[in-house]
């Protein structure tokens, strides 16, 4: 379904064959580690890590750590492992998700996607403009423990 390239981020993830909207691309894997553990990897290696609560990520392996993020996805993040298709995707076409929809607070990176709406500077999710916040919440490509403190 999907195999990795080089491509102007280093490497990336690219689809195989023709994948439909909902098909499940991947499911994330990799040790459960603590905000402790990330803090003590480099700048580099931090990144990535998947935040799936307040204080717990999945350090993510091969090759899920491999899917770089876009400002106009074609995948996201359904309860919280599972990476799928939110349009259709092409086969040799890049598999993207957007970093925000996992992120709470405290990490940026500068954002090179290229996308006519590009923010330039990947951040939490409330810096997403409100009607993409929407629209990911109506797709549930949003991570549960940001849903939950949306909610409180």
């Amino acid at each position: 379904m999907f195999t990795t390239k080089q491509c102007r981020h280093g490497r990336g993830l690219f689809a195989t064959k023709d994948i439909s909207k909902e098909e499940i691309i991947l499911t994330f894997t990799g040790p459960i580690i603590t905000q402790a553990d990330v803090n003590k990897k480099s700048d580099k290696k931090a990144a990535n890590a998947l935040q799936i609560d307040e204080e717990l990520y999945i350090d993510l392996k091969e090759p899920g750590v491999l899917v770089n993020h876009s400002c106009n996805p074609n995948a996201g993040i359904r309860e919280d492992t599972f990476l799928i298709a939110i349009k259709d995707i092409s086969k040799d076409e890049e598999i993207t998700w957007d970093y925000s929809t996992s992120v709470d607070t405290g990490w940026t990176m500068p954002c090179h996607c290229e996308e006519k709406n590009c923010r330039k500077e990947v951040e939490d999710f409330e810096s997403i403009p409100e009607s993409v916040q929407k629209e990911y919440m109506s797709q549930k490509i949003v991570l549960s423990y940001i849903i939950k403190k949306i909610s409180q």
